[in-house]
């Protein structure tokens, strides 16, 4: 599996640039683990990002592969689905990315149930550009634009995602790399907008902010932190409180958009003769 994950890596762009300590190097790894279980056609796979830490990710990757505008990564992915449906798009995107600037583009392609695998690498915070606060960073903890605690209650990116309109929505942890690998997999598996949150540990901008301690450290808080869709089920909204729910946590079929197309391109086609 690790030769399966090298081959994969654009040799001449490495070392990466990621902090010790950061999780994304884990998200990309699953990914590539993912790719490979499902068997896809390097020349007939496409990974899109945006701009961000998170966003480097696709420049690492040997396949076909596009680095766009902050924000906007699903709107290019959006538009090779619909030119080339035959694609296995993947887009990846931070929090901020996916859920602030590109906050009208995530509803929007849940709503429509594009078949696109949006991998939301979520570490709480605008690492790259500054330590500013994201719409998914928990009310008290401290960022560069939050220096006496963050007031705003933070996204539940899957719910958000489940009622945009999105067919599959799953979470896990970099500590629960084999989880993720395995919701990723499931997600490209679904005919429909899939959305796949990791909760990745950002050490230098936001640990050590909140004094969260380093790397090890937040992947071993992310053990403690996490429950099962299974546990969870048994336990109360306090006992739930300060918890992570992962695992498979919706799963739906809906009409996918660029089937829906493809069929009024043939109707109309039909009509003319």
């Amino acid at each position: 599996m690790l030769n399966q994950v090298v081959s994969s890596l654009r040799q001449e762009r490495l070392p990466h640039i990621w902090c010790p300590g950061c999780g994304n190097g884990i998200v990309l790894s699953a990914l590539v683990k993912a790719i490979h279980e499902l068997g896809c056609d390097p020349d007939k796979t496409v990974v899109v990002s945006g701009i961000g830490c998170s966003s480097r990710a696709a420049g690492y990757l040997d396949f076909n592969t596009l680095h766009t505008t902050h924000g906007r990564a699903l709107a290019f992915a959006t538009g090779i689905k619909l030119a080339r449906p035959e694609l296995t798009v993947f887009v990846l995107m931070g929090d901020g990315d996916a859920t602030a600037i590109g906050g009208n583009h995530f509803i929007h392609a849940a709503r429509r149930n594009i078949d696109l695998t949006a991998v939301i690498f979520n570490n709480s915070i605008y690492g790259m550009t500054g330590g500013q606060y994201s719409p998914l960073t928990p009310v008290q903890k401290r960022t560069t634009t939050a220096p006496y605690g963050h007031l705003e209650r933070a996204f539940d990116i899957a719910e958000l995602a489940r009622g945009a309109g999105a067919t599959y929505v799953a979470r896990a942890t970099t500590y629960h790399a084999g989880l993720l690998k395995n919701l990723i997999v499931a997600g490209a598996r679904n005919k429909g907008f899939s959305v796949i949150e990791a909760i990745t540990a950002c050490p230098t901008a936001y640990g050590r902010r909140n004094k969260l301690g380093n790397g090890l450290q937040m992947l071993l808080w992310q053990r403690d932190h996490a429950v099962t869709v299974k546990q969870a089920a048994k336990m109360s909204p306090e006992e739930l409180r300060d918890k992570i729910v992962i695992g498979e946590l919706y799963r739906a079929e809906a009409p996918e958009f660029t089937a829906t197309y493809e069929e009024l391109v043939a109707r109309l086609a039909q009509k003319e003769k």
